[in-house]
């Protein structure tokens, strides 16, 4: 099974800019449709973005279109996720999360492969 590590979250103010990244290591392939889920505390984990295997196509939800972009380098196993102007509701545990090349093809749903997660808190 795949190992994933996010790295790069941390504290930071409204406005701001964070770029998590999500590295991947064994499993049996040697890429993997992407990407990044957030839980705030008491609500369920949400899709937040994803990307395919081999990067060609994109999703977003529609809370961070045009703030939060995704994006990987295969060479390095790493997919990134940017996230501009942050806003108090976007304060979450952040998830990678990875499955087999095609399992975005009907749109994107929970991932079989998860991280630990990394917290992300904005303050006002």
């Amino acid at each position: 099974q795949v190992q994933l590590v996010e790295s790069g979250g941390g504290l930071v103010q409204a406005g701001d800019s964070l770029r998590l990244s999500c590295a991947a290591s064994g499993g049996t392939r040697n890429s993997y449709d992407m990407g990044w889920f957030r839980q705030a505390p008491g609500k369920e984990r949400e899709f937040v973005a994803a990307i395919t295997w081999s990067g060609g196509r994109t999703y977003q939800a529609d809370s961070v279109t045009g703030r939060f972009f995704i994006s990987r380098d295969n060479a390095k196993n790493t997919v990134y996720l940017q996230m501009n102007d942050l806003k108090l509701e976007d304060t979450a545990v952040y998830y990678c999360g990875a499955d087999p090349p095609g399992a975005l093809s009907g749109g994107p749903s929970y991932f079989h492969s998860w991280g630990q997660g990394t917290q992300v808190t904005v303050s006002s």
